[in-house]
């Protein structure tokens, strides 16, 4: 396994065991883009441009998924429900860590 350096905000909480829920911790959206994330960016290597800090909640969020519009101009306003939702399914928004990344403070 190839070792990176990321940079999280130091209040992020650390990432859970493989397989658990998400708690927002960042490292696997500051790693790689998801395949939403490449085609938007066409990037596939972290950081995700849409990594977003929520420091009321000290954690992160996927800002394709919880502000669409900001990262897709031409969205209109009737379309951001449907963009969520399948953005959702595509990232497989709440169905667990799915990172396997080993991570070292």
């Amino acid at each position: 396994m190839q070792e990176q350096t990321i940079h999280l905000h130091p209040a992020a909480p650390a990432k859970p065991s493989e397989g658990l829920p998400c708690n927002g911790c960042g490292v696997c959206c500051a790693l790689e883009t998801c395949p939403a994330a490449r085609l938007r960016f066409l990037q596939q290597k972290g950081p995700c441009p849409a990594l977003q800090w929520s420091a009321d909640e000290t954690r992160y969020h996927c800002g394709l998924l919880v502000n669409p519009r900001t990262y897709l101009g031409m969205l209109p306003t009737s379309a951001e429900a449907l963009v969520r939702r399948l953005l959702a399914r595509w990232i497989a928004a709440g169905k667990g860590c799915d990172c396997n990344a080993e991570v070292q403070t």
